[in-house]
């Protein structure tokens, strides 16, 4: 079963108040053309998951610049000062999450888990408000998984049944993300029958993907 529609279709699926998942780092490996589709649309009141806050005329930028956000969760955000400018007027929540414990709580919450223990943050202001644990007489913080409405990611190539593969460091996030959330959007370079991808070479499953559009 073909799970392609349209960009405009694609923007149907995300709502005022949604938490999105946005696949790439420093927005190689985002899904251009749908960030734009929901510039254009202007859905606000969104809560970001997402390495990073883009540029401001890149990636997610782009929506974090259109003030689309309420909520961002991401490993930092210094390549765009329009997002620091909002964290500091307090206009836009940021939750800044060490990256290795952003990428395992995407995981932990694609594959059911209640959470991880990570030393990463013990001792800084990132433990705080969080459970302490110690084994062996060394402190471990325990991490929660979160999960996305919609997952947003990019692939370098698709078939028909959703099976990806991904381009090098395009692979950021995307194939970790695909698994997360309820509904999984790929955005695809190149979209081919089914067969035309070796099953050997396949990064993310179909099984992950509910719909599929046509990138550049």
């Amino acid at each position: 079963m073909c799970k392609t529609i349209t960009i405009n279709d694609a923007t149907k699926l995300i709502s005022d108040g949604d938490t999105i998942m946005v696949g790439g780092f420093m927005a190689n490996g985002t899904p251009e053309k749908l960030i734009d589709a929901l510039v254009e649309k202007g859905v606000t009141n969104l809560t970001l998951i997402c390495n990073d806050a883009g540029f401001p005329d890149k990636g997610v930028g782009k929506m974090v610049a259109n003030k689309q956000f309420s909520k961002i969760i991401a490993s930092h955000i210094g390549l765009n000062k329009e997002a620091g400018r909002q964290m500091n007027e307090k206009e836009t929540i940021i939750d800044l999450v060490p990256q290795g414990t952003l990428a395992e709580q995407i995981r932990s919450g694609g594959f059911g888990l209640g959470g991880f223990l990570t030393p990463t943050g013990t001792g800084t202001l990132v433990e705080e408000g969080k459970e302490i644990i110690s084994i062996d007489g060394k402190d471990y913080l325990l991490e929660k998984p979160i999960k996305a409405d919609v997952a947003l990611i990019f692939a370098d190539k698709a078939d028909e049944n959703g099976n990806l593969q991904y381009l090098g460091s395009e692979n950021n996030f995307n194939q970790v993300m695909a698994s997360n959330a309820d509904t999984t959007i790929v955005e695809a370079r190149e979209i081919v029958s089914v067969g035309e991808i070796n099953p050997n070479f396949v990064h993310t499953p179909g099984i992950f993907v509910n719909y599929l559009v046509k990138g550049e």
